[in-house]
């Protein structure tokens, strides 16, 4: 027999079922899940700017109205094409220009490099009297001359020995073209040890244990515009 009370609490329990019901509702499969503020795959709702917040264009926005600024940067600004070679303005810088016209890849760095390579060939070759290495490196006129002073040396019995220290300056003097040749002028300075012996060996001229400073001034000439890239010695000279 169910008591008094019992019924009493079987309605509270009904009441309470009901007003839970209509406050929580039902679950329908749809429900979001709950925020996990550790997971990265959850996105958090886009929370809305304040009315005040003014957005600031980004640092990157160029006004097309406004005049762009110059850059001061001297690595950016355009070069002086032989820079290091000759003066701006100069008859040599001129000279080199009428050269490039008609050869554009003309470099005239890489001319001095290979003039001094040149040099010093020509100057051991002429101590070791190399008639053939000579001919491939000097006009017939230049050549001649060499050849004659070698032949006239030999016939004394003198034999000659130079040695290269450094050649510490090749500056191009002058820069001529004439029709399609380039004429290029250098001046070398460089620090030789030179001594020319006799038969007995006896020292004739110079000294094998002194540097001695030379400066030549050697001329170079080349068809431009050619296949063949080798330079010839065409004039040399002697200089203080």
């Amino acid at each position: 027999m169910i008591d008094l009370y019992t019924i009493i609490f079987l309605a509270l329990a009904v009441f309470i079922f009901v007003r839970l019901r209509s406050v929580l509702g039902q679950r329908t499969g749809r429900e979001r899940p709950p925020y996990d503020p550790y997971s990265r795959d959850t996105a958090r709702p886009p929370q809305p700017a304040p009315d005040n917040v003014v957005p600031l264009p980004e640092r990157n926005t160029v006004n097309p109205g406004l005049p762009q600024p110059v850059s001061t940067d001297p690595e950016e600004a355009p070069k002086f094409r032989w820079e290091g070679v000759a003066a701006e303005g100069s008859a040599v810088a001129a000279g080199l220009d009428q050269a490039a016209r008609i050869e554009p890849d003309f470099d005239a760095t890489h001319f001095l490099s290979g003039a001094k390579a040149a040099y010093e060939m020509i100057v051991t070759a002429f101590a070791n009297g190399d008639r053939r290495a000579l001919k491939d490196l000097l006009s017939k006129e230049v050549y001649d001359n060499f050849a004659a002073a070698i032949t006239e040396r030999e016939s004394r019995g003198e034999t000659m020995e130079s040695r290269f220290v450094a050649i510490s300056r090749a500056d191009l003097e002058q820069a001529v073209v004439q029709g399609a040749t380039a004429q290029l002028t250098v001046r070398f300075v460089s620090q030789l040890i030179s001594v020319t012996r006799g038969r007995d060996g006896g020292v004739v001229d110079g000294d094998a244990e002194t540097v001695a400073d030379v400066t030549d001034v050697w001329t170079f000439a080349r068809d431009l515009g050619t296949r063949n890239p080798n330079w010839k010695l065409v004039a040399t000279e002697a200089a203080q």
